[in-house]
């Protein structure tokens, strides 16, 4: 599906067990593991003994796991779980039919992509390093929140505050429409001119 050399498949299947013995996991969670996911593949190992690429200095491997769902969503709290039960990097790609959907973490941040064909769909493995690779992959599957180069932990931290501004720009908006005083109105358009300004700043 995504085009990597043939030194790099694994093609095992894992266990949900396994992952339960692993993972310092909820119930809860592997309530949703057990409703939510109908099998875990590990598909490629990225590693300078499976590809013509040199290991980076915080990225060692990359591993790809594939994610068979039984809706088209997977509860936002099962992905952490399951990478802090691995210790390297995981390029997670959810299949639902035939659809996928590709997610990363970045400086504590899970991006995605939307659900795209299954026919077609693909990513660029480009860096000299595995450190570059995981970063241009974030980059990629951020969908251009994250800047095309700079540091990856500066990035995320200036797309959190993006967010934050813009959650607050919606909570203001919708006081304004609610807000009957004028001069109430007044001060929180002001605030909202504000933050707008803000907003475009971080751009």
């Amino acid at each position: 599906m995504l085009g990597l050399p043939r030194s790099t498949e694994v093609n095992r299947r894992v266990a949900k067990e396994k992952l339960y013995q692993n993972a310092a996991l909820t119930s809860q969670t592997r309530e949703m593991i057990k409703d939510q996911i109908v099998s875990v593949f590990w598909r490629n190992k990225l590693a300078d003994s499976t590809m013509a690429i040199s290991a980076g200095e915080t990225v060692a491997e990359i591993q790809i796991f594939e994610i068979q769902l039984r809706q088209r969503e997977l509860d936002k709290r099962v992905l952490p779980a399951i990478a802090k039960a691995i210790p390297y990097k995981i390029l997670f790609i959810l299949v639902f039919g035939d659809e996928a959907q590709a997610w990363i973490e970045a400086a504590g941040v899970f991006y995605n992509t939307d659900w795209r064909p299954l026919d077609g769909f693909t990513l660029r493995f480009e860096g000299l390093n595995l450190d570059a690779v995981y970063e241009n992959l974030a980059r990629q599957i951020s969908g251009g929140r994250l800047e095309t180069d700079g540091d990856i932990e500066e990035a995320v931290d200036r797309d959190k505050q993006r967010q934050k501004l813009e959650r607050d720009i919606a909570t203001l908006e919708k006081k304004l429409l609610r807000e009957k005083q004028f001069n109430k109105q007044v001060e929180l358009n002001g605030e909202l001119k504000r933050k707008r300004a803000e907003l475009e700043g971080t751009k």
